[in-house]
């Protein structure tokens, strides 16, 4: 068993020089001696992209860890990410990758590149990019790496805070030579775009996509850049292709802008989101955001192409096979906001090709991954309309026909809250002052007597988000985390006419370590990451207080009912849910309120991001947030569920909450599950294994007792 801790790596002078180089000083530095790598063996195996392979089925068939012996885990190593930027990280989001024994992931709110040793956790390498104060739209530690080799030379790449691609030798971590500008292509140039050096602000979480020798970045921008995606050459940097999110005049989609000029001086319809490719195809497939803004579509009437949209592009050339829409015209923020998920569906005597689209909207858009093509009936249903002055509203939304929707959509009295009669009373009252309807009810035209707003269900975040889900091949089983939090959506108009969006949600006091922001604080005595216990708000929301705009709690207890966090496991050889289980604990703040005395409340469950990784046997996630179990503990757990059943089979102690998606490994005959974690006290990536023969011989002898090796 080994530990980094931050103590320990600023104690050691070899430690911070390799973790702290700035850029020119890496390149300048004799390489750090690489770690020997381990040979192909039955007992070692990879995790070589964000879902473990470009499907993004987060699955890997393993079953040494099982229902039987998973509370058996122990913590293997722990890497701590204090000392990677000046400041601690409290939403630790990075899933890493592993080869051949070797792991690379990002780290620190300043978002170092590192490798560690995939047994011990020992830092082998790190490096940091020179920011040099150019800030990007994406801060904090992103999502993951990318790696890429032609079978002698090996490459991690990653996307900077300021945005700029990286390639690292991956042996080394000293940048490229032979890859852009010294082992760097800044992403602000060479956009077919004039970027403004003040108001262009763009960046990424998620990890580029690799296919074959092509990197394709996507993008996250402000309402002044337009994302688009662009393909480069794997080995030099240069850029093959580039995409354009929003038409240009004659290119397909330009004239679904019922007014052309629109698409001038409209911004963001970024692909922000992590990416799935098919490489016998050689498709990428890129799921794009809305247009400026969110809630408010008067600056871009029609369908407008391609937002909300999975697009298949050739990933050699960047052309566009198909592209379907999953939302029209869309105004509650539900930007495609996950990897399609890659899988071969046998149906009529042939295989499909097939992939899913997890939404934010709580709907699994299954589609033909070669055409475009709905798998099962996706029809344009009638949709209300609002009252928006001058907005543009579709007249229709496509609704799967299956599978069904994966959580709650829509809002109304049923949806609310009901622990005691006092606490849905006064869910009812707090409604009464806002539009409520069916998913697609738009945002209201806000004024002082009413509406305050829509409230809908699954809020901005979701339903489903970046992380995604799991699929196994064999059973063709999807797993997919989902949150379960009300918002309220409209739009104020000024005295100037001028039209701007106004919203609430409840705020982070289901443990949600998100929180409605991306990321959080976190110092040495605690932070403010929203974890740990109940809201602190200034508002007074109790029974007989006043009712206030934006306030969606009741003393506060969300306005709607739990549960709070789910799983849902769905057959997509039928098209049917085959099971769903509330996940996580119920919250403190909720146990022991004081409204709540004497009331039996079933396990709510926490929302928040979450996502799980499948094995043989198992699907593994961890909580969102908190709490105190029977023994006075607080902390988080990290579950095992049966995939068949949905029951859980196990659940280890956890100090801080699951952040980052986990993935598992073979390394020297053992299993390993690995995650990050984070928190008001900082973040960690945390690997778990079984104890091995010698260590469970040690514990025996320590209790007066032989075990055999069997």
């Amino acid at each position: 068993m080994s530990e980094i801790s931050r103590r320990q790596i600023l104690a050691s002078s070899t430690a911070l020089a390799l973790m702290g180089p700035l850029r020119a000083a890496a390149q300048n530095a004799p390489a750090p001696a690489p770690m020997p790598a381990r040979a192909p063996s039955p007992h070692n195996t990879n995790w070589m992209s964000y879902g473990n392979d470009l499907g993004s089925t987060h699955y890997a068939p393993l079953d040494q860890i099982d229902a039987g012996n998973f509370n058996s885990l122990e913590v293997a190593w722990r890497f701590n990410t204090d000392a990677f930027g000046a400041h601690l990280d409290a939403y630790y989001n990075c899933t890493p990758l592993i080869v051949n024994g070797r792991l690379y992931a990002t780290a620190g709110n300043e978002r170092y590149l590192v490798s560690l040793d995939g047994e011990t956790g020992q830092l082998l390498w790190s490096y940091r990019h020179d920011e040099k104060g150019r800030q990007g739209s994406r801060g904090g530690s992103g999502w993951g790496v990318s790696y890429w080799t032609d079978g002698q030379v090996e490459r991690v790449l990653y996307v900077t805070r300021s945005y700029q691609l990286i390639s690292v030798d991956a042996k080394t971590g000293l940048p490229d030579p032979n890859f852009g500008v010294a082992g760097e292509v800044d992403l602000r140039l060479d956009d077919d775009q004039d970027i403004d050096p003040k108001k262009g602000v763009l960046g990424l979480h998620a990890a580029p996509t690799v296919i074959g020798n092509t990197v394709v970045v996507g993008c996250a921008p402000t309402a002044a850049v337009k994302g688009y995606v662009r393909g480069y050459d794997a080995r030099t940097g240069k850029r093959k292709w580039i995409f354009h999110t929003v038409p240009r005049k004659g290119e397909f989609g330009y004239d679904t802008w019922l007014k052309p000029e629109q698409t001038e001086t409209i911004g963001n319809m970024g692909a922000w989101a992590p990416m799935s490719a098919d490489p016998e195809l050689g498709l990428v497939y890129v799921g794009v955001e809305l247009p400026a803004t969110d809630d408010i579509g008067t600056g871009r009437w029609g369908n407008s192409l391609f937002s909300e949209t999975m697009v298949a592009l050739d990933a050699e050339t960047g052309e566009r096979r198909w592209h379907y829409q999953t939302e029209h015209h869309g105004m509650w923020d539900r930007d495609i906001c996950a990897a399609a998920i890659l899988f071969d569906l046998p149906k009529d005597g042939k295989v499909i090709k097939a992939l899913a689209i997890p939404s934010k909207q709580a709907y699994l858009f299954v589609l033909d991954r070669t055409t475009g093509k709905p798998i099962w009936p996706i029809p344009e249903r009638p949709v209300p309309k609002g009252d928006v002055p001058g907005e543009w509203y579709s007249p229709t939304q496509p609704m799967p026909s299956k599978p069904p929707p994966f959580d709650r959509q829509g809002f109304s009295e049923d949806s609310l809250v009901d622990f005691t009669p006092e606490v849905k009373a006064r869910a009812i009252e707090v409604a009464s002052h806002y539009k409520t309807g069916p998913l697609y009810t738009p945002p209201a035209f806000i004024k002082p007597e009413g509406p305050w707003g829509t409230l809908v269900l699954p809020g901005t975040q979701g339903g489903a988000n970046w992380p995604g889900g799991s699929y196994d091949p064999d059973t063709g089983m999807l797993y997919l985390y989902s949150k379960t939090a009300v918002e309220s959506l409209g739009v104020i108009q000024g005295a100037d006419g001028k039209l701007a969006q106004k919203g609430g949600r409840a705020p982070a006091n289901t443990n949600d370590d998100n929180g409605g922001a991306f990321g959080g604080t976190a110092s040495l005595h605690g932070g403010t990451s929203g974890l740990g216990g109940a809201p602190n708000s200034p508002v007074k929301d109790g029974l007989n207080d006043p009712i206030q705009p934006g306030v969606l709690t009741i003393a506060g207890i969300p306005l709607n009912k739990p549960p709070y966090g789910r799983i849902s496991a769905i057959n997509l050889r039928t098209g049917e849910i085959a099971w769903q289980v509330v996940h996580g604990e119920t919250p403190d703040f909720i146990k022991n309120h004081p409204l709540l005395k004497g009331v039996t409340i079933p396990r709510t469950g926490q929302s928040g991001i979450l996502g799980s990784v499948a094995t043989k046997t198992l699907l593994v996630c961890g909580d969102a947030g908190l709490f105190t179990d029977a023994q006075g503990r607080k902390g988080a757990r990290l579950r095992a569920y049966d995939k068949a059943t949905g029951q859980e089979v196990g659940a280890v102690f956890m100090e801080k909450n699951q952040t980052g998606t986990p993935i598992t490994y073979m390394l020297g005959g053992q299993q390993y599950i690995v995650l990050a974690v984070g928190g008001m006290y900082g973040a960690d990536l945390v690997a778990y294994r079984l104890p091995s023969a010698s260590e469970r011989r040690a514990a025996a002898a320590a209790r007066g007792a032989t075990i055999s090796d069997n």
